[in-house]
């Protein structure tokens, strides 16, 4: 069946939203299948500049329907302000293109008050939570005690069932974390109102995709942060609260295992990470600053959801491995090669090394990687500026060598390569 899923091989920040604007030009839907507004894809498109945290980034293409699996973590006020965006910039936002899962569970301002206590009360083990109430909603979802949209549909049942919630959750920031109470009326207020604009979109979406597949629709799956970041797979504890592998997308949109495709693996030219955790070949200093960039534009290494400087370093293969064997990866599409231009030399990161051996592949996962350096190579870099390429044959020999020995050490096809944050900026590669 035609569903393709993108995912990120990373920390997040891969340039997701890039790849799934450009696959979204042959898509009939696209669906968010994880995560919450934590995340944020970001689409240039001319002079317009898109960043979209929950909502699909494939509905700036008017001819698609969006999705919101059942995977996924509603914000009311997020979803709805960015609905209100995107009609400022000219595109639709009706319930013919936007669909809401009915089995999508809420975020609420209690979730919010309740992360921003917790990750308080860790001290210097701060998790680097976007603190936005993610892992609250989900567990309140895993503990079954969450909201879901469906209850939006039943007014009064939804209204008890908020100030239920809101209670529930003064009693842990009191006895806890000695935090101050939330007015539960004022959060019933404020949830009837998203209730009375949310209703219309709320629909069955496994069935909706369901069907669309079956016709021969094409669905693209969007997937949130990335697959060092998944709950069970990745830099644990230092992960989000969903499952943001290829596997994570037919949980999260209710869709069976024959369905799938193609699965794209977005790779950062080099490695990005926000926040806490392991990061094996971080640098720092000049060559940190350079890859970085300055923070003006929305191209340069600052979270779209945070704003924080990301944390950058040299593209680690041992790691885009295991990615590659989580997710089942079909292909690889290669961002931000333009941003390596100017280096004398470019170092890969192809295996570990501890106690005086040498491991391609990690033995129990990327939890713990204190004890492990990477074993560097060098490849030559090159001067040339890679923006104006839209050929393989336009590269310059050492980028082409780059790619192919990506190619080499993760066993993945790359078949697309982004050389600047314009929609035409990419390579296709047959």
């Amino acid at each position: 069946m035609p569903l393709d899923i993108v995912v990120g091989t990373q920390w997040g920040d891969e340039g997701k939203g890039r790849v799934v604007d450009l696959l979204a030009a042959q898509a009939d839907f696209v669906a968010r299948y994880n995560g919450g507004d934590n995340a944020g894809h970001t689409v240039t498109v001319g002079e317009q500049t898109f960043k979209l945290h929950l909502i699909p980034s494939g509905v700036i293409h008017l001819h698609t329907v969006g999705v919101i699996g059942n995977g996924v973590v509603v914000n009311p006020a997020t979803v709805l302000g960015e609905m209100e965006t995107l009609r400022a910039a000219g595109i639709a936002v009706t319930p013919n293109r936007l669909r809401l899962s009915y089995a999508a569970h809420l975020i609420t301002p209690a979730h919010r008050a309740l992360d921003q206590a917790q990750e308080a009360s860790r001290g210097q083990g701060k998790l680097g939570t976007t603190l936005r109430g993610i892992g609250p909603a989900y567990t309140s979802k895993v503990s079954r005690q969450g909201l879901r949209l469906l209850e939006m549909l039943d007014r009064q049942r939804f209204a008890d069932a908020i100030r239920a919630h809101v209670q529930e959750i003064n009693r842990y920031l009191t006895a806890l974390y000695a935090a101050g109470p939330l007015d539960p009326q004022e959060i019933v207020d404020e949830f009837d109102g998203y209730a009375t604009q949310l209703a219309p979109y709320i629909a069955d979406v496994s069935s909706l995709l369901a069907e669309a597949l079956a016709r021969g629709r094409r669905v693209l799956a969007e997937g949130a942060q990335g697959t060092l970041l998944d709950l069970d797979h990745g830099t644990y504890p230092f992960v989000t609260s969903s499952n943001p592998t290829a596997p994570g997308a037919l949980v999260g949109l209710g869709l069976g295992v024959g369905c799938a495709e193609r699965a794209i693996g977005v790779t950062k030219s080099f490695q990005t990470r926000v926040g806490s955790g392991p990061f094996p070949t971080e640098l720092a200093g000049e060559i940190a600053a350079r890859l970085r960039g300055t923070g003006a534009n929305p191209w340069d290494e600052f979270g779209t959801t945070t704003g924080r400087p990301r944390r950058v370093g040299w593209l680690d293969t041992v790691l885009l491995r295991l990615a590659a064997r989580i997710n089942g990866l079909t292909e690889l599409a290669l961002t931000k090669l333009d941003i390596l231009t100017g280096l004398p030399t470019i170092r890969l990161c192809t295996a570990y090394r501890a106690n005086d051996q040498t491991f391609s592949a990690l033995p129990f996962g990327p939890s713990d990687l204190a004890a492990y350096e990477p074993a560097y190579e060098e490849l030559p870099g090159w001067d040339q500026d890679l923006r104006a390429a839209r050929r393989w044959e336009d590269l310059p020999a050492a980028a082409r060598a780059y790619i192919l020995r990506i190619e080499e050490l993760s066993g993945v096809p790359v078949r697309l390569v982004s050389v600047g944050p314009e929609r035409t900026q990419v390579i296709e590669i047959p």
